[in-house]
């Protein structure tokens, strides 16, 4: 693990793994998770020959933790000063739920600099919560609420994200004990302000600004991602393929893991 500088200061964390491999992923984590959900992914991809590059998004993992600056315009930006700074070209691009979001930010402000393809696991775009003239997504007032919890009694958020949100497959109870303790690890903090931007961010201008192969991955029983905003991604961004899991929830890259892998390394290597 190192830091990259955001341009505000902040200190990213970054892990770079098998540097010199011919081609490289980068992953993005989702809220309120870290670099740590990919494990069974990173495992995968490099012992494929893949160069595997991921990061903590600020306020979580062990990035700093700053009291503001959520939004997905920096959180792209942070990004970029990785992408940058380790000299990335011709890489892939997964996101996954918020980190969907973010990338797409990232594809729309930076034009896609850098990105050969686009993966989007469960991602929550282009707007997670309904809008007056956009009838998907959550309610506004139940995002409010799980504000509320994160500001009140953030365990017991993290304990409901992971044992009643995230998975639509049985699981052993020490995997998604696991998840819980990522979920833990990030700061009050970011778990707060992050949910705010979920909660208040409009990404559909950035659906259109993707120009990239572009795979979405997604699981039919999710309940914190919609069908319908799925369904969005797929008709906005020109090309792209779906890919739907019948019985995965929201936690995609482990509640079928042998066949999500399996999807997901097919449309790295596509």
């Amino acid at each position: 693990m190192f830091y990259v500088r955001s341009t505000d200061g902040i200190k990213i964390a970054v892990y770079d793994y098998n540097p010199f491999g011919e081609e490289t992923v980068v992953l993005i984590h989702g809220w309120p998770l870290s670099h740590l959900m990919y494990e069974y992914q990173t495992e995968l991809l490099c012992r494929q020959g893949y160069r595997v590059v991921t990061l903590d998004l600020r306020g979580f993992g062990n990035s700093d933790t700053p009291a503001f600056g959520y939004s997905y315009d920096q959180m792209s930006q942070d990004i970029f000063q990785v992408i940058r700074r380790l000299k990335l070209k011709n890489f892939t691009l997964v996101g996954f739920s918020m980190g969907g979001a973010i990338v797409l930010r990232y594809m729309r402000k930076f034009k896609s600099f850098g990105v050969k393809k686009l993966i989007l696991l469960a991602a929550a775009a282009p707007s997670w919560t309904k809008r007056r003239d956009f009838p998907y997504g959550l309610t506004r007032e139940y995002v409010n609420e799980l504000i509320e919890l994160a500001e009140t009694d953030r365990p017991q958020l993290c304990y409901n994200f992971s044992h009643e949100q995230l998975f639509a497959s049985p699981q052993s109870e020490p995997a998604v004990n696991w998840f819980e303790q990522i979920a833990l690890s990030a700061s009050g903090l970011g778990t707060v302000r992050a949910a705010v931007s979920l909660r208040d961010e409009d990404g559909r201008e950035d659906l259109q600004a993707v120009h990239v192969p572009t795979w979405i991955i997604h699981g039919k029983k999710d309940v914190v991602v919609s069908n319908d905003l799925v369904r969005i991604q797929h008709d906005e961004i020109c090309g792209s393929k779906l890919i739907q899991l019948d019985e995965s929830g929201h936690g995609i890259v482990y509640d079928q893991l042998e066949l999500f892998n399996k999807y997901f390394f097919n449309a790295v290597r596509a």
